[in-house]
């Protein structure tokens, strides 16, 4: 059960907690293959198709693992990569990932998390803690939130509980005064009680969850949650 009286702040996920991710990694996808169709024909030729870049980002992944927590840098490196893999000016591959980059931010929100991000930053400090490489700014969200924690500028990603003791640090209270939001069983919630946080798991796809390990709050959607501090 949730004991809202410790709750003195609120740590929240982005992707798939705020909006979902993958239609929007899709198009900014489809908006890097139609640049490099006309800017790097060769490699948008080599690398067409679905699996393409992936599979090349995938390679990446096991032969960069400084890159682990870096979406950004493993994603550019990877355009990079193919560009010269097809004889192409590796050069480009900035004003690529640039391309990708701005789409990866044009998110569309879940009909609920706009309205609850303005209840809940009225009543408690808000920090978004990501793995991702979503920009608070130019998604257009960053006046809710007191801080952000990224998997990327930490060097070290959820679940582990440093980074999100690091979330409270940036808004200094304790972890067990922080309540973590987050849709993800194993990143989120494992996560976040493994170091000492109440968390809330967003189940919005009805899901039966796995662990004897609980959550303190499962919701199908941030509506519930605000009820709960109404």
């Amino acid at each position: 059960m949730l004991d809202v009286a410790k709750i003195k702040a609120l740590s929240l996920d982005l992707d798939d907690t705020l909006w979902p991710i993958w239609p929007t990694i899709e198009r900014a996808e489809k908006a890097l293959q139609d640049w490099m169709a006309v800017h790097t024909p060769m490699a948008a030729a080599m690398f067409s198709g679905a699996g393409g870049l992936r599979e090349l980002r995938e390679h990446m992944a096991t032969s960069r693992p400084d890159l682990k927590h870096d979406m950004s840098a493993l994603r550019r490196e990877t355009i990079r990569l193919a560009l010269y893999r097809a004889g192409e000016n590796p050069l480009l591959a900035e004003d690529a990932f640039e391309v990708f980059f701005a789409e990866r931010q044009r998110v569309v929100m879940f009909d609920d998390a706009l309205p609850a991000l303005e209840f809940l930053a009225q009543r408690f400090p808000l920090v978004s803690l990501s793995n991702g490489n979503a920009d608070l700014a130019r998604v257009g969200i960053a006046a809710h939130f007191k801080a952000a924690i990224s998997a990327r500028e930490f060097g070290v990603g959820k679940p582990d509980p440093r980074i999100f003791h690091a979330a409270a640090g940036a808004i200094d209270v304790a972890p067990e005064q922080v309540l973590h939001i987050g849709d993800d069983m194993t990143l989120d919630v494992l996560g976040a009680l493994n170091a000492g946080m109440q968390t809330v798991w967003v189940n919005r796809t009805n899901a039966t969850w796995p662990h004897e390990a609980q959550p303190h709050l499962t919701v199908t959607d941030l509506s519930q949650l605000c009820a709960v501090f109404s």
